[in-house]
């Protein structure tokens, strides 16, 4: 790999987002869920769009982000670039998680199932545990750029079922309602979309930041006990 990595301070954007991020989240959840009617059809449960629809946006921007990182890595050999990739895989897997159990959630009572094999709820279940095998492929070397080679190819492919992801209920019969976004459901709430995504984004943008750092300080930390473990078997 190219240009080591060091431990730098926190710097100053970060710390910002840090304090105004649970605020806006809060903000924004509390004033739209209390402020927006109840649907027609679903009354109140439909307010677990506030959180569900975000999340699965974000989810998808952060395997974007390790599409690019990836990619960069690959072509550039930067221990930076390995590492943002696997942070935003990290995030990444956490807001599907949350995606698939909000889902089932809204599910049980909209289809009278928890589960059920539509195109979209497989294929978001399949994007989920290939980038929970990218985070277990990370486990299984302890050679750096082996690892970094084979968790950038994972992440790259797995990168492309987000487009299959979100063009499942147009390309095939599924339970699952047409995408929402805010030029697909009424302007009440509309506005209640657009505020949580972005709040869903200042928590991925702050996740993906802090787990860097720390990716960054065992990487960093690991790389001085080798460097120790070389000078002691030098001067013996």
């Amino acid at each position: 790999m190219t240009n080591q990595i060091e431990v730098t301070a926190r710097p100053a954007w970060l710390t910002a987002l840090t304090w105004l991020t649970p605020f806006v989240v809060i903000a924004s959840q509390a004033f739209f869920v209390m402020a927006s009617a109840p649907d027609r059809d679903m009354g109140h449960l439909q307010k677990i769009m506030y959180v569900h629809v975000p999340a699965a946006w974000n989810a998808f921007l952060a395997f974007l982000f390790v599409f690019i990182q990836s990619s960069r890595y690959l072509w550039t050999r930067e221990e930076r670039a390995d590492l943002l990739a696997a942070a935003g895989a990290e995030v990444g897997a956490v807001l599907t998680g949350l995606t698939l159990m909000l889902g089932s959630i809204w599910g049980r009572p909209t289809w009278g199932v928890w589960w059920t094999w539509d195109a979209r709820l497989t294929s978001t279940a399949v994007l989920f545990l290939v980038y929970v095998g990218y985070l277990a492929l990370r486990g299984l070397t302890d050679d750096p750029e082996r690892r970094a080679r084979w968790s950038a190819a994972v992440g790259i492919l797995g990168a492309l079922n987000v487009p299959i992801v979100y063009m499942s209920v147009k390309w095939w019969r599924t339970l699952h309602q047409m995408q929402s976004t805010p030029s697909t459901v009424d302007p009440i709430y509309a506005w209640g979309l657009r505020a949580n995504a972005i709040s869903f984004l200042l928590v991925l943008i702050v996740f993906i930041a802090y787990r860097y750092r720390g990716l960054v300080a065992e990487h960093v930390l690991d790389r001085r006990i080798e460097e120790a473990a070389l000078t002691r078997r030098t001067r013996a």
